[in-house]
């Protein structure tokens, strides 16, 4: 919140106290708000968000511990310091008030100057620890950004060898986000596919032929049938991903949840259900969810799609073969859910043409 002062906030149930504490920090040349209740303090405090808050403790109805309790329950209010201004002395209400969250702790009567001076560092430090938290929210939507922007590239270094297929990263990502939302909403994988795993896949998909960069442009771009050593070739492309999203990892030091995302679908977006697939045959939900979801965005995509070595098909024709598929080539439980929203899967495909 822009302000061009600090804004104080003052909560007492006797309006002659807060008459008080404002005369002594006038000079700060800062604004006020106030309220005389526990109750009334919530409710503005929430509306105000000022910059410091000065919080009797013995108040009718809600205390100002109570009160205190309750703004840490919420995130747009749990990080305003509270300085307790209070006549209560004892230790345990002392150490009650910091184990809450409590900046500093003053006892009636106080002087004016020791108010001024307390409240006054500890605005400072509240702007200080601000304008830090604004450099690292800046910093981290920069690095964010940064990664977005290198992550797609990647995945297009395997697309720009093939110019019919450089719209294929950007179809498969929308893909995966729609079956993902749409297995949620029908209330499967509740624990794995979360609102941030499902994030993940969608910034990780792009990567998911990212092997194909290790494949010759002899058997990538062949317009004919694969012989099966070409086949066998082209299959390590899953492998060469893994590998090269694992430099990545030991790269930065540690595993990261993107990362692993990322590996996981270029390792696994090939098998199959039945285990026919490849590269290492593995069975049912043996495969990890995120390259059954893949294997159905890449597979539809293919198919839907002009190749150097194949025609398109209609949406009509690439249905049935996908629903063919179920129980052996994908996961039966998600070609259900690819079911329910094929129509967006076609408006995806015609949106995004190469």
């Amino acid at each position: 919140m822009n302000r061009k002062k600090p804004l104080i906030f003052i909560v007492d149930d006797v309006p002659e106290n807060i008459q008080i504490a404002m005369s002594h920090l006038r000079e700060l040349d800062c604004d006020f708000a106030y309220a005389t209740s526990g109750e009334q303090a919530l409710e503005r405090i929430r509306a105000t968000h000022p910059d410091l808050i000065l919080m009797d403790v013995m108040m009718p109805g809600m205390s100002g511990f109570q009160a205190v309790e309750m703004l840490n329950q919420h995130k747009e209010t749990h990080s305003i310091p509270v300085i307790f201004l209070t006549a209560r002395a004892e230790s345990e209400d002392v150490v009650h008030g910091f184990n809450l969250g409590g900046v500093d702790y003053i006892i009636k009567p106080f002087k004016g100057v020791e108010l001024r001076s307390r409240v006054r560092n500890h605005l400072e430090l509240h702007a200080y620890r601000s304008s830090l938290e604004r450099l690292v929210e800046e910093r981290s939507r920069e690095a964010e950004l940064l990664k977005d922007v290198i992550i797609e590239a990647m995945g297009e270094l395997a697309e720009y060898r093939d110019p019919e297929t450089g719209s294929h990263i950007h179809r498969t990502r929308a893909y995966v986000q729609l079956l993902a939302e749409r297995l949620v909403l029908d209330g499967h994988y509740l624990d794995v596919l979360t609102p941030e795993y499902i994030v993940l896949l969608w910034k990780s998909a792009p990567l998911h032929d990212i092997g194909k960069v290790a494949i010759r442009d002899s058997i990538l771009l062949k317009p004919g049938k694969l012989s099966a050593e070409e086949f066998d070739e082209m299959k390590k492309h899953t492998l060469y991903g893994e590998e090269v999203i694992a430099n990545l990892e030991q790269m930065a030091g540690q595993p990261t949840s993107f990362l692993s995302c990322a590996k996981e679908i270029a390792g696994s977006h090939h098998e199959k259900y039945d285990g026919s697939g490849y590269p290492r045959g593995i069975v049912g939900e043996e495969i990890p969810i995120a390259g059954r979801i893949m294997a159905i965005a890449d597979v539809y995509d293919a198919l839907i799609s002009k190749r150097v070595y194949k025609s398109s098909m209609s949406h009509q024709e690439v249905m049935a073969i996908m629903v063919e598929g179920k129980g052996s080539h994908f996961d039966p439980l998600l070609i259900d859910a690819f079911l329910e929203v094929e129509p967006s899967f076609s408006q995806i495909a015609a949106n995004n043409t190469d």
